[in-house]
């Protein structure tokens, strides 16, 4: 992985990503969406396979997609749930009932709302898990996934659907969230997954955040294999990360609308500080979401003279 970043930086000035900041947690949704949309939109129309593959992560981010259906419908776009996958950016090690599953917060929020083929939506293999008769492998797990999800629809795009040095775009969208410690997926600060080079899904027996025992998506998978990536923020919790992150902005658009937005060009910090900030497609685009709470007094995204607060720019939207 670190031979990935340091060609990254080789390879360009600097990574620049999209920002943008919506003026409230509640309006994310409205902000979020027209994003998947477009995501859709290319890979059905771009696709070898006319499908659209989506990876998505736990905690807050399920909750943004629960009127996801009903914002097709008013953008007026056929979601053709049918050609849809999708794919676990990270998963606890627990059974799909278990209140820390992810699989269990993405159906209740969404999944459960949209009719989207059961065998096109991609959870662990549970009977891996551990029974009174065996313990759970993370690694085993972690390879079944990859053997049975990742590598097929590598060999489902042919050579069609490829990028720069002929690198596949597999994964259409990936949804991920970041924690008040720069985690993303289940790739944690300081932790030797980091450095993982090999794998598209690895498995973690040691996660610093309980259940201990996780798989996840590897920098490989999101920054090889993924087209359009995007984070999700809210709260004060978050304004470190983004601080630590992002090095200097340029307004580029007022998104109109009933939940108005303000969208920048940011530079990305190298090296990356947090697991967060080493997320940076090779062949595709970056855009991350955060709230007026995430960004409260964070000059970068100030476009008023810097005696204005960031919570002042954003009551005029709202």
């Amino acid at each position: 992985f670190k031979a990935t970043i340091i060609r990254m930086m080789l390879s360009q000035e600097s990574y620049c990503s999209d920002v943008l900041l919506s003026p409230s947690k509640a309006s994310i949704p409205s902000v979020l969406h027209p994003l998947i949309h477009k995501s859709f939109l290319t890979a059905i129309n771009t696709s070898p396979s006319s499908t659209f593959t989506i990876a998505l992560s736990g905690g807050s981010l399920p909750s943004f997609l629960s009127t996801l259906s009903e914002s097709f419908i008013d953008a007026k776009i056929d979601p053709q749930w049918d050609r849809w996958h999708v794919i676990l950016a990270d998963e606890r090690l627990v059974p799909s009932t278990d209140d820390d599953s992810n699989i269990r917060a993405i159906r209740q929020s969404f999944l459960d709302k949209v009719p989207i083929p059961s065998s096109q939506i991609h959870g662990i293999d549970e009977s891996l898990l551990a029974s009174s008769s065996s313990s759970t492998n993370a690694a085993d797990v972690a390879a079944e996934y990859q053997t049975r999800v990742l590598e097929p629809l590598i060999s489902s795009q042919g050579t069609t659907n490829t990028g720069e040095e002929g690198a596949k775009t597999v994964l259409d969208c990936v949804l991920l969230g970041f924690g008040p410690d720069g985690h993303t997926c289940s790739l944690f600060p300081d932790h030797k997954l980091l450095n993982e080079t090999d794998l598209l899904v690895a498995g973690i027996e040691d996660s610093p955040k309980p259940p201990p025992q996780r798989i996840t998506l590897t920098f490989r998978a999101l920054n090889e294999l993924s087209r359009d990536v995007i984070f999700v923020g809210t709260g004060g919790s978050k304004r470190p990360i983004l601080e630590a992150t992002f090095k200097s902005a340029t307004s580029t658009s007022k998104n109109e609308g009933v939940n108005e937005s303000l969208k920048y060009e940011v530079t990305l910090v190298d090296p990356p500080v947090y697991p967060c900030g080493m997320v940076r497609p090779r062949n595709g685009t970056l855009s991350w979401i955060v709230d007026a709470d995430a960004a409260q007094d964070l000059a970068i995204f100030n476009p008023l003279p810097s005696t204005v607060k960031a919570s002042d720019c954003f009551c005029s939207l709202l």
